[in-house]
């Protein structure tokens, strides 16, 4: 099947999927907590947010058939923004008329413009993988939480991957392909920093968005003779990419992707062809996980899941378990300070901060949310797609955070001068 009529038929089936789940509002006496999830089910991500939005919603299921959190129901309202700002801006102003607590768009564009509104409304705004990476930096944007690894933060776990192997990265080259956006120049500050640091050569290759054709750029890779080479993008730009590598007979034991590559890229790259290609994983992948074990035997084997059963345990599911299971953790932690609320952004906002070394039951490394750090510290490992599955071939680790926050101080200084 093609990388177009794929994404042409995940397209579809996410948008049915999104209507389908869309929740009707809670009346006022019903005890609720509302997440809402306005996502881009239908343009660029597709099935990245199919993926991740069933595996969040999996995990919800499975809270609340345990009753919940101090007895309230965690109410996943799901709606399509399509990558697009009116529609995005119009669902986060519903959200917020209805209460929501929280909202998590899955999008570096949409976070980016949502983040003055929830800054001065006072909501919390989920920007895991997306956003802009100075949000790990809470004193300056104490609404806006990745929860996770931000692209600063990845870039310099695959460097220091880099120099574990190669012993010293001194003269080495390093080839960084990217698409053409803000998300895909992310990284090059950090990466700007450590070739100083560290004395690599760096060259640079973006592509155009959405990423189809990438033909032109990867002979000049080549060309390049890297010793290493990272690519940077995320839906059919990523599939596309590895396709390229394949193609110019790079060696895939030297290329290595952010965390936006999953199963289901493979199954439109060729999983056997794909053997050998790295990626940041930040949390474990597969169905071994006791949470999603959990999962499988309490919500999707009564037929209560949230999609199709082959998808549960990918990487871009366990994603999303790994952010709904934060959520829900930020909200017990919540209750722990104030059971009786009353249940407001601000009220979450105390209990997200307050996540201490959880680790979603080995899912994920363990992870603590302060005022300061809203990353959680930053962890992840390194993981190689032996053709069938990915394995971890690290430890949880993190690298160079020294660097990656000066650098996350700097434009969180930036943005409190300009706003920008």
């Amino acid at each position: 099947m093609s990388v177009t009529r794929r994404t042409l038929l995940t397209s579809a089936a996410a948008a049915a999927l999104a209507a389908q789940f869309r929740i009707a509002p809670a009346s006022a006496q019903e005890k609720v907590i509302r997440f809402s999830m306005p996502q881009d089910f239908t343009k660029i991500y597709t099935f990245v947010t199919a993926e991740y939005n069933q595996g969040q919603r999996d995990y919800i299921s499975l809270v609340n058939a345990r009753g919940g959190v101090n007895g309230y129901t965690i109410l996943p309202d799901v709606s399509d923004h399509g990558n697009d700002l009116p529609r995005a801006i119009e669902a986060y102003e519903r959200a917020r008329s209805q209460g929501a607590v929280l909202v998590d768009p899955l999008s570096t564009p949409v976070a980016r413009a949502l983040t003055p509104r929830a800054l001065e409304d006072k909501i919390n705004l989920i920007t895991a993988f997306s956003g802009r990476s100075d949000a790990a930096d809470g004193t300056v944007f104490p609404y806006v939480f990745p929860l996770s690894p931000n692209y600063w933060t990845q870039i310099a776990l695959l460097v220091d991957y880099f120099r574990q192997q190669s012993g010293d990265l001194k003269g080495k080259k390093i080839c960084f392909v990217h698409i053409d956006t803000p998300f895909g120049k992310e990284p090059l500050p950090v990466l700007k920093r450590l070739q100083e640091k560290l004395g690599f050569e760096l060259s640079t290759f973006p592509y155009t968005p959405p990423g189809n054709d990438q033909s032109a750029i990867w002979p000049q890779v080549r060309r390049t003779r890297p010793d290493w080479i990272v690519f940077w993008g995320a839906g059919v730009g990523q599939t596309v990419a590895l396709t390229e590598a394949i193609r110019n007979g790079l060696p895939l034991s030297k290329v290595s992707s952010s965390v936006w590559l999953s199963e289901s890229d493979m199954d439109v790259v060729g999983r056997e062809q794909a053997s050998g290609v790295l990626k940041i994983e930040p949390c474990a992948s597969g169905r071994t996980p006791k949470l999603i074990q959990q999962i499988l035997k309490d919500v999707v084997e009564p037929g209560k899941g949230a999609g199709p059963a082959d998808k549960v345990g990918t990487a871009y599911y366990n994603y999303g378990v790994m952010l709904a299971s934060l959520m829900v953790e930020g909200v017990r932690q919540a209750f722990a300070k104030a059971p009786q609320g009353p249940i407001s952004g601000s009220w979450l906002n105390a209990g997200l901060t307050s996540i201490t070394n959880f680790d979603a039951e080995g899912l994920i490394p363990p992870t603590t949310v302060t005022r300061e750090d809203h990353q959680g510290g930053g962890k992840a490992r390194i993981a190689r797609w032996d053709g069938a599955k990915f394995v971890p071939v690290t430890d949880w680790f993190s690298a160079y955070s020294d660097v990656v926050w000066a650098v996350i101080r700097e434009s969180a200084a930036e943005f409190q001068k300009s706003g920008k």
